[in-house]
């Protein structure tokens, strides 16, 4: 295969960074893991042609928490970074923290267009301010079909923070997107070059059909939420391993998705004594 007709994607999601030194949840140092996980991108055997983060970005928002992130996102060096906002986000001082992200533009909501090699992402934002639910107004809705009508002859990956599905997990799910799903799914089934939906929130790797493509999220490159698909389960989260996605899209194929672990592990070897 010719790499150089290859698309990639990298997708991070649900950083949770905070200042120096802070802990989430008094217990974990999300800092290290996401500088892991920058590390392991850049170890890939092919660069991606841009990162995407899908939100929780930081746990707080602030000036000092956004600092951080940059800073750890520094080891990229020219790769595209792209930001989507998520509901531990505040877009007043994201888009003011990073300010030669012009595509963050200056709107209501933080919605962009872009393109990625042969691809285009298409962010889409899922934020209700003071909330951890998610929602999709008709404005939103609107603008992305508009812009899906623009991109009719070109691959598309539309991003968001919150997943337009039930995982299951009911915890999360009472916080997820509370209206807006129906209307975009059927916004998506009238086209068919949308290769992927792909979200976050959820901490874990979750797959569903939706309107004629695949939707899904990522785990965290941090701590996990607890896989209980009991009715009554407490919201609860884990270290399983973590990792993130990479989107491959071969010029003129069908898109496909690697889940990567995001730890140092030994290998690879080859297959002979």
């Amino acid at each position: 295969m010719d790499e150089t007709a290859l698309t990639l994607l990298a997708q991070l999601s649900d950083t949770h960074i905070r200042e120096p030194g802070q802990l989430a949840y008094g217990r974990i140092d999300t800092a290290p893991y996401l500088r892991d996980a920058i590390a392991s991108i850049g170890r890939l055997p092919q660069r991606p042609d841009a990162l995407v983060i899908t939100g929780d970005l930081t746990d707080f928002g602030s000036a000092a928490e956004y600092a951080h992130l940059a800073s750890l996102l520094a080891p990229l060096g020219d790769m595209p970074v792209f930001l989507l906002p998520g509901n531990h986000d505040e877009r007043k001082q994201l888009r003011q923290s990073f300010p030669k992200h012009q595509y963050l533009g200056d709107g209501e909501f933080i919605q962009y267009s872009v393109p990625v090699g042969t691809m285009q992402l298409i962010a889409l934002d899922t934020v209700t301010p003071q909330s951890p639910m998610g929602n999709l107004c008709s404005q939103r809705l609107e603008w992305l079909e508009a812009e899906l009508d623009k991109q009719r002859h070109r691959p598309v990956v539309i991003a968001m923070h919150h997943p337009p599905f039930r995982t299951l997990i009911n915890s999360m799910d009472h916080y997820g997107l509370q209206s807006g799903a129906a209307e975009l799914e059927t916004i998506v089934s009238r086209h068919p070059n949308v290769e992927r939906i792909i979200c976050g929130h959820m901490h874990r790797s979750i797959q569903v059909r939706f309107g004629g493509t695949i939707a899904a999220t990522i785990p965290s490159p941090a701590h996990q939420i607890n896989l209980d698909l009991a009715a009554n389960a407490p919201l609860m989260w884990t270290l399983e391993p973590p990792g993130y996605a990479l989107h491959a899209l071969p010029e003129g194929g069908r898109m496909v998705t690697h889940q990567i672990a995001s730890s140092v592990f030994e290998g690879p070897y080859p297959f002979r004594s």
